[in-house]
């Protein structure tokens, strides 16, 4: 092949790669805070789900979270044993599981509350290109989602 057309090749050129970088160094932001949670990244996003919206099917936050089962079911397991959430067949489908948030699971939303601001205090973006890029990666995560249907 011609190195000119091989360009398409190099990792400089693939927006799979700055997606990835940026995503982990964003999360490994998170950290921290997290630990003192007693929570890893995973498990924190599948908590905001949960206080956003409580009473909701497994299904729903797979969807939410672009998870597949596979992965948030061993999230919800961990997260039940630790006293947070509790599952419950719907009456109307023993297929379908509904997910609720205990009592700690509401608190811990309370002790959870600073760890978006320590995380936006550690990442030096201007608020308007902030806003671009999550106007941007949000569109992008709309396209992909419609092409994997």
């Amino acid at each position: 092949m011609e190195k000119k057309n091989m360009e398409y090749m190099k990792l400089a050129n693939q927006l799979c790669f700055p997606l990835y970088a940026a995503s982990r160094s964003v999360i490994s932001l998170y950290t921290p805070a997290l630990k003192e949670l007693g929570l890893t990244y995973t498990q924190y996003i599948l908590m905001l789900v949960l206080w956003e919206t409580d009473g909701i099917t497994v299904g729903e936050i797979c969807e939410r979270l672009m998870l597949d089962n596979g992965t948030v079911s061993p999230l919800l397991k961990k997260l039940q044993n630790e006293g947070y959430l509790e599952k419950k067949r719907s009456e109307k489908d023993d297929r379908i599981v509904i997910v609720s948030l205990t009592e700690k699971g509401r608190e811990l939303q309370d002790k959870a509350s600073r760890v978006p601001e320590t995380v936006a205090r550690c990442i030096d973006l201007p608020a308007e290109k902030a806003a671009q890029l999550y106007q941007l990666l949000y569109e992008l995560m709309e396209n992909s989602k419609e092409r994997n249907k």
